[in-house]
C-alpha cells in the first residue's frame, strides 16, 4: 500500500492536462474578447455608415 501511495505522489502525467487546460482557457479568453471587441466596431462603423448615408437624420431613410 505505501508503494502505491508513493508512486500515486510521484505521478505527475496528469500536470500536462492541466497545463494545457490552462492554456485552452486562456486562448478561449483571447478570443472571446477580440470577438467582442471587433463586434463592437463593427456595430459603430455600420452605425457611422448608415448616418452618413442618411445625413444624420433618420427620417431621411
Amino acid at each position: 500500500m505505501t508503494k502505491f501511495i508513493r508512486d500515486f505522489v510521484r505521478d505527475d502525467s496528469g500536470a500536462a492536462a492541466a497545463e494545457y487546460a490552462l492554456i485552452l482557457a486562456i486562448v478561449g479568453a483571447g478570443i472571446a474578447g477580440a470577438a467582442y471587441y471587433l463586434g463592437a466596431q463593427v456595430s459603430k462603423g455600420i452605425t457611422g455608415a448608415g448616418s452618413k448615408i442618411c445625413g444624420g437624420t433618420a427620417a431621411l431613410c
